[in-house]
């Protein structure tokens, strides 16, 4: 279970965030909304042990979560903006790293984003969909409970959005936590939302 209660957080010398609580049971799913600039990618940020709380504190089963960032860094895994890939490595190639790591398999993590056709190619002839389907693919390969998920679905189409979906109640399915920043909706069912202004 993660629990937030009553955090602040400032970037650089201005407050984004204050007085901000929340809980997330296992298996939950928590979106994030609200518009540009109103600190979403900072709250992420925040669970992901990137950034301190001012007040306030971040629990993972009634425990502090930052008090060991190495032990808090094993549950969590975060997806940014950036796709975080290597471009003069193949597709396959780039999952290699992940896939050793977890003990998964490279081809199913392929297979779940529809990448196995691809897996040859180098990733800089990638379209910006593709390349945003590779980053999603290490998620099939992360062990962590906790998924931390800026904007997953820019620049994916339909069919990539519903397998999307099929990764993300996997997951849940397992116990795991999904906190998600979007501007648009997306395939979960039996999801909370919490609003930034």
């Amino acid at each position: 279970m993660l629990t937030v209660q009553e955090a602040a957080v400032f970037r650089g010398e201005t407050l984004v965030l204050r007085d901000i609580s929340f809980t997330i049971p296992a298996g939950g799913a928590l979106v994030l909304a609200g518009p540009n600039g109103s600190g979403k990618s900072t709250l992420l940020r925040l669970l992901a042990g990137l950034v301190r709380p001012v007040a306030g504190q971040v629990l993972w089963d009634g425990q502090d979560a930052l008090a060991d960032l190495a032990d808090h860094g094993a549950r969590v895994a975060y997806l940014g903006h950036q796709d975080a890939i290597k471009l003069g490595l193949t597709v396959a190639e780039n999952l290699h790293f992940a896939a050793a790591i977890s003990g998964g398999s490279v081809a199913d993590a392929l297979q779940a984003l529809n990448l196995s056709p691809l897996a040859e190619l180098p990733a800089r002839m990638l379209s910006a969909g593709q390349k945003r389907r590779l980053a999603l693919s290490r998620l099939a390969l992360s062990r962590a409970a906790l998924w931390l998920l800026d904007e997953p679905t820019l620049g994916l189409d339909t069919a990539s959005i519903e397998r999307f979906g099929t990764l993300l109640s996997a997951h849940r399915a397992k116990g795991g936590i999904v906190v998600a920043a979007t501007h648009v909706p997306l395939p979960m069912a039996d999801t909370a939302e919490f609003r930034l202004h």
